[in-house]
């Protein structure tokens, strides 16, 4: 566990780095859209070989960013339920789909976030967020609550 700390502990020091490294990977699609209320912070999800989200949910402002890491070797997706996300708020999906029927369908080909690999979100809607791995979702849900 102390490494899993440290690890957390460098990242969240390593902001900076960390979001030069993952900008790109943003699935908000939020051109246009007012200035973020959040900090623009990132919170580390790590999906694990004990299929897991860990944390299994995650607090954060609007604006701020959730970061999916896959930390073991079995390959996993970060995918909202379509269906249960706010009224208004962008869909995500690991993959950059835009909607959970063609995450689903594109899985494993696209939307599989291999070992060592990260996908990443930055929130612009409040609410909460529930998501899932396409194929451990029988145990590997997760919640984003994003307040405002």
């Amino acid at each position: 566990m102390g490494y899993m700390y440290d690890r957390r502990r460098v990242l969240q020091l390593s902001g900076v780095a960390l979001a030069g490294s993952v900008a790109g990977c943003s699935g908000s699609g939020s051109e246009g859209s007012e200035p973020s209320a959040g900090n623009g912070e990132e919170t580390l999800v790590e999906m694990t070989d004990d299929l897991k989200f860990e944390p299994r949910e995650v607090t954060i402002s609007v604006g701020d960013t959730v970061v999916w890491e896959t930390t073991g070797a079995v390959a996993h997706s970060a995918t909202a339920y379509e269906a249960d996300i706010p009224d208004g708020a962008a869909y995500f999906a690991s993959g950059g789909f835009e909607t959970e029927a063609a995450a689903r369908e594109a899985y494993p080909d696209g939307g599989s976030v291999a070992a060592g690999e990260t996908y990443s979100h930055t929130f612009e809607t409040a609410g909460e967020f529930p998501y899932f791995c396409i194929p451990h979702e029988t145990g590997m849900v997760g919640t984003v609550i994003v307040e405002g």
